[in-house]
């Protein structure tokens, strides 16, 4: 079973900067792609950022030039570098990993807020 813990969200200010973290428990983590998500109040979750198993990365346009997403496999962890942050990007984020076997898993979200 494959549990994900999301860290790092907070209250910054616009202009800002802020990094999210997210450790996967289990195996198999170098073999799963990962994402982040995002979801607003009174809004549906929306992909952030994605990267593959083969390091491959996408960005909503909405943030792409911002945040960068990258991955260690060594320590089983995703991050999402958000830079220049604006009140828009208020949301709670979400890790996601697909597995082999398309079994996919969620963290249980961090607050990031962004102050204008």
């Amino acid at each position: 079973q494959v549990q994900l813990q999301e860290s790092g969200g907070g209250l910054v200010q616009a202009g800002g900067s802020r990094r999210l973290s997210c450790t996967a428990s289990g195996s198999n983590f170098a073999y799963a792609a990962m994402a982040w998500y995002r979801q607003a109040p009174g809004k549906q979750r929306e992909l952030v950022a994605g990267i593959t198993s083969g390091f491959k990365s996408n960005y909503a346009d909405a943030v792409k030039g911002r945040f960068t997403i990258s991955r260690d496999n060594t320590n089983n962890a995703v991050d999402l570098q958000m830079n220049n942050l604006k009140p828009e990007d208020t949301a709670v984020y979400y890790c996601s990993g697909t597995y082999p076997g398309f079994r996919e898993y969620w963290g249980q979200g961090t607050q990031v807020t962004v102050s204008s």
